[in-house]
């Protein structure tokens, strides 16, 4: 009878355990999801920061249209291009500003693309870490053995050149 309960109270033990893994490892995909969000909103805001620029008196009318035309692709790359893309963004913004002395008129337009250029670095640090971590626990056998990730897609790294233009 000792040696029943002590079976059961073991496998009652690792269903707790396990229970807690797989919901451990459900939050650390939420994060994944959650940090991806707050990110392609971040780069949003960069674009739409660089349009604003672009449309603002004072800005050469070529640098204009090649920062318009890099914002734009940016907002339209699909998953595949995206980081292509933002990139591109990236060294468009960085050619297009440094170096040069902005006009006064320019000043909060600039401001704003430095804050949502800071947005987007931020976001993709903590989207990368939380990739970091949810495969880090993915890695584990058990998780492996049992498949207690389910069908969930292993998470990407978002990696781009995300250098602001200095100023």
């Amino acid at each position: 009878m000792a040696l029943v309960a002590a079976i059961l109270l073991v496998l009652v033990l690792l269903g707790f355990y396990l229970s807690w893994r797989a919901t451990r490892l459900d939050r650390l995909h939420h994060r994944v999801e959650t940090a991806r969000a707050a990110l392609d909103a971040a780069l949003l805001r960069r674009a739409a920061a660089v349009l604003g620029l672009a449309a603002a008196d004072g800005l050469d009318p070529a640098v204009a249209r090649s920062l318009a035309a890099a914002a734009n692709s940016a907002r339209r790359a699909g998953e595949g291009d995206r980081e292509l893309a933002e990139s591109e963004l990236s060294r468009t913004l960085r050619g297009a500003l440094d170096g040069a002395e902005p006009p006064d008129t320019l000043v909060p337009h600039l401001d704003e693309v430095a804050v949502a250029a800071r947005g987007v670095h931020l976001a993709r640090v903590f989207h990368n870490d939380a990739v970091a971590d949810t495969r880090r626990a993915r890695r584990s056998r058990l998780i492996r053995l049992l498949r207690l990730a389910g069908t969930a897609g292993l998470p990407e790294y978002f990696e781009m050149d995300d250098r602001p233009p200095r100023r």
